[in-house]
C-alpha cells in the first residue's frame, strides 16, 4: 500500500505459516516506517486506526540488519503489552540507534476487527538494501 506523496510503501510476501514484511521508501528511515505499517496490517487495516496516541521508541543492534528487527520486535511488544493499534511512524536513525514516535490506538475489536496477532520479528528472510532510488527493509515476522 503507498502513501502516495513520497513514493514509500509496504507490502507483503508469503513464508510458509509465516508472512514476510517489507518497507519500501525513498530513505532508509521510511523503510523502516514502511516494514512496522505492514507489520500492523497483518493484525487490522491501518486505515481503521486513529492516532489518537503516541509513544516514543528507543533501541540500538549490532547492524542496521537487527535493528530492523528489533525496532519490529519493541513493536509486537508494545502492541501485546499495552493492547495497541498503530497506523503511522516517525522514524530517525544514527547508524545502529533508532529513535522512533509511533502513533495509535488501543485495539477496538469491534471496529478493528484483528486477524491474527504478530509473535515477533524473525531473522528470515532479513535484509536491508538499497534498490535503484529506494529502500527496501523486509523480513519474516511470526504469526
Amino acid at each position: 500500500m503507498s502513501d502516495g506523496s513520497t513514493g514509500a510503501r509496504w507490502e507483503h510476501f508469503p513464508h510458509g505459516a509465516d508472512i514476510g514484511v517489507r518497507g519500501i521508501a525513498p530513505t532508509k528511515a521510511g523503510a523502516f516506517e514502511q516494514a512496522a505499517l505492514a507489520m500492523t496490517a497483518i493484525v487490522a487495516d491501518p486505515r481503521n486506526v486513529r492516532d489518537s496516541a503516541s509513544l516514543d521508541v528507543a533501541c540500538e543492534a549490532p547492524d542496521e540488519e537487527l535493528l530492523l528487527v528489533d525496532w519490529l520486535n519493541a513493536l509486537v511488544y508494545e502492541m501485546a503489552t499495552r493492547r495497541l493499534l498503530f497506523r503511522r511512524f516517525q522514524v530517525e536513525l544514527d547508524g545502529t540507534r533508532l529513535r522512533a514516535k509511533a502513533w495509535g490506538e488501543p485495539i477496538d475489536l469491534r471496529r478493528h476487527r484483528p486477524g491474527v496477532e504478530v509473535k515477533g520479528a524473525t531473522y528470515t528472510a532479513l535484509s536491508l538494501r538499497r534498490q535503484g532510488d529506494e529502500w527496501v527493509a523486509q523480513c519474516v515476522v511470526d504469526v
